[in-house]
């Protein structure tokens, strides 16, 4: 299903396949310079990781997650937390279905939502290291009825303006709503050549989706291999993220997979998954399980150099563009002291540790993966529901793991006794809401980027 979206833009486009040196149709003084790397470039490692501060304590994570879903507060969560290359963690909690009950485990499976775009970026990184792609290869050289609203502008974009939300569109998520209308994205995407422009492409961001979903075509038009079925062959495979899957049809054909949960006047409420936001495959389109999620950070903290070289981690988590938008709610308000984008992944000083993230929402799902390059650790929480309660855990391991005073991103007690389980300090809701949404309604309760 999810693959339709973008093997029908390609198709519709009639793309061929470019040398990556071919020349561009414009003359080339019309076009500002691109590196041939998104700046800055580093070396990987920056330096040696400190070990985590005493008292890191994963028995104690665990007894949280576990806590949060007693007495259905979410009704079912995975996490996985690494370490020195070694997996701390990877086990399932709670239900995969409050209607049907059955155990989440480790290979239960999650939609991720938006923690698919660091799958995109790190596709097209191996492109980029197999001479097939350059980080400056222009994107309408691979798609070329790609269209902004200005010929110099979609000249210039390039697959790393694509994967750092820098293409210059005005509005953040551009056309989302269309996609949430159960447009399919090869009718979207011709849209964007009427979207207003805010910069030219690499001068500054907007967080997109659509426009994000564009290096699925470059992927196709570069290897000649659809993306989802790249994404299979270079990514999951080798790294023997087994659960792990793209669309809906990857879900629905999971043993075990978690239904996404929605509030009613009694409670949670079990629904299928909606198919919107699984036609943008590289922004939204990856499944998996804790077990998988754990060979993942593995693999981002450097201990798979055969699949993922050490030199791309390092270009994948580089800044790109600042995003002080980021800072302003919850824990990022009250740790960080800068946020960025780099290619498909988010970059924070987190009370001075570089932490390398992402968010990602749709309806029913919720989740979060944070690398932290300085402690060697790498932490992923799931889960399936819309409740904010778990992006609280996040904060409180890592707070442990760089030993910074205890705050109570999480209302419940040490000896987990507490009913009232708060994230980012929030008061629960007086009542939940009076009806289910419906499964094609629009709004940020199912969208994408929202926890990004």
């Amino acid at each position: 299903m999810a693959s339709l979206g973008t093997a029908s833009l390609a198709m519709l486009f009639a793309m061929a396949v470019p040398s990556t040196a071919q020349t561009p149709t414009l003359a080339p003084a019309a076009l500002a310079p691109a590196p041939a790397q998104p700046a800055p470039y580093r070396t990987f490692p920056a330096r040696a990781p400190q070990p985590v501060a005493a008292g890191f304590d994963v028995a104690r994570f665990e007894a949280i997650a576990d806590q949060l879903v007693q007495g259905q507060r979410v009704p079912g969560l995975a996490m996985a937390i690494v370490h020195n290359g070694r997996i701390l963690s990877a086990r399932g909690y709670g239900v995969t279905d409050v209607s049907r009950p059955q155990p989440v485990d480790a290979h239960t499976v999650f939609r991720l939502a938006s923690l698919s775009k660091a799958f995109a970026g790190t596709l097209a990184g191996l492109l980029v290291n197999d001479g097939s792609l350059r980080w400056d290869s222009r994107v309408a050289d691979y798609v070329p009825g790609f269209r902004l609203n200005d010929p110099v502008s979609t000249r210039q974009v390039t697959v790393a303006d694509v994967l750092s939300h820098r293409v210059g569109l005005k509005a953040h998520n551009a056309f989302d709503r269309d996609i949430e209308g159960n447009a399919e994205y090869y009718q979207v995407a011709q849209k964007l050549g009427s979207a207003p422009m805010a910069c030219m492409p690499g001068d500054c961001y907007a967080y997109q989706n659509v426009a994000f979903s564009l290096i699925g075509d470059v992927v196709f038009a570069a290897s000649g291999t659809f993306y989802e079925q790249a994404v299979q062959r270079r990514i999951f495979e080798p790294l023997g993220m087994r659960d792990a899957s793209m669309g809906l049809a990857g879900i629905h054909a999971s043993p075990s997979w978690a239904r996404p949960h929605v509030r009613s006047r009694n409670g949670w409420v079990a629904l299928d998954p909606k198919p919107t936001y699984y036609r943008l495959p590289p922004a939204a389109g990856v499944n998996a399980s804790a077990a998988d999620m754990a060979q993942w950070l593995l693999a981002h903290t450097g201990y798979r150099p055969d699949v993922l070289p050490a030199p791309l981690l390092a270009t994948l988590h580089a800044p790109v563009v600042s995003t002080p938008g980021e800072m302003r709610s919850g824990w990022r308000r009250d740790r960080l002291n800068a946020a960025s984008y780099a290619l498909g992944w988010r970059v924070f000083d987190y009370a001075g540790e570089e932490v390398v993230f992402h968010a990602g929402a749709v309806q029913g799902y919720r989740g979060m993966t944070a690398l932290l390059p300085g402690r060697d650790l790498g932490v992923a929480i799931l889960w399936n529901s819309e409740s904010a309660l778990p992006s609280g855990l996040l904060p409180t391991i890592i707070d442990q793991a760089l030993g910074l005073p205890p705050q109570r991103w999480l209302d419940v007690d040490t000896d987990f006794g507490s009913d009232n389980l708060m994230a980012d300090g929030a008061s629960p809701p007086a009542s939940p809401p009076a009806q289910v949404p419906a499964q094609g309604a629009s709004g940020a309760a199912s969208s994408v980027a929202a926890p990004r």
